[in-house]
């Protein structure tokens, strides 16, 4: 391929160029703010889970509780009527007389531990409802430091975003005077290599790879027409000759 030495030296402006891209948008992918929304997105999903458990716990004891406040209550009524019985008179035999005293007390002993009952399961209740305000204190944390950290990476996106188009736009200017031909070779080779498709010879090495060209490939390099498109034949990347080459 034959191309005039001044769009191969423009092949080094563009590397240099889609590499500033390519660090650009690197950077936009592991900005430090999209682990930590990651984080709290991940905790607010938790914190969501366990709220639903907890009030879903709190809903639980107020039936219980209402249940057993119905158990007192109906408990109590007895009580209550047998207590009316017993002082109005109407019971007169001596046996039933006992029998109906034996039965308050023990409905009053029920009350007692049903009202324990109630009692132990208002405090279970007033623990989880606390849990509930605590979990929703902590949902509320967590949403103002996520906006916080989206805020921080929309701004450090936006930035990026900012220098991507300025260097996309000097790309583009760039690219204008590279032909179509060696163009489309070195977005060839850039896909290939890692997003390196063409590099300096710099004192005798491809800076591509890194590898300093032998003695053969340095003299071939030195006979070939100043327009030959050279490739390192160690990386095949695209290799400009500079006044720095060595050659």
């Amino acid at each position: 391929m034959k191309a005039a030495p001044q769009a191969q030296i423009r092949l080094i402006d563009l590397q240099e160029l889609d590499t500033s891209l390519d660090r650009l948008a690197h950077r936009r992918r592991t900005l430090a703010e999209l682990a930590e929304i990651e984080r709290l997105e991940g905790r607010l999903t938790e914190l969501r889970d366990a709220i639903v458990a907890a009030e879903t716990e709190v809903g639980d004891l107020q039936r219980e509780q209402k249940k057993a406040e119905q158990d007192v209550e109906q408990v109590r009524t007895r009580a209550d009527r047998d207590q009316q019985r017993l002082d109005s008179g109407q019971v007169t035999s001596a046996k039933d007389l006992g029998s109906l005293q034996a039965e308050i007390e023990s409905l009053h002993r029920r009350q007692s531990d049903l009202e324990e009952v109630v009692l132990e399961i208002m405090e279970r209740s007033e623990q989880a409802e606390g849990r509930v305000a605590a979990l929703r204190a902590d949902r509320s944390a967590a949403q103002d430091e996520l906006t916080g950290v989206a805020g921080n990476r929309d701004a450090a996106e936006r930035e990026i975003d900012d220098e991507a188009g300025t260097t996309t736009a000097a790309r583009t200017a760039v690219a204008k005077d590279v032909p179509d031909e060696l163009l489309a070779l070195y977005e060839k080779l850039r896909g290939q290599f890692g997003g390196v498709g063409a590099a300096k010879l710099y004192r005798g090495a491809c800076q591509g790879c890194h590898l300093a060209l032998n003695t053969v490939d340095l003299n071939r390099i030195r006979t070939a027409a100043d327009d030959e498109v050279i490739r390192c034949e160690e990386c095949r990347r695209i290799l400009v000759r500079t006044p720095e080459s060595g050659l």
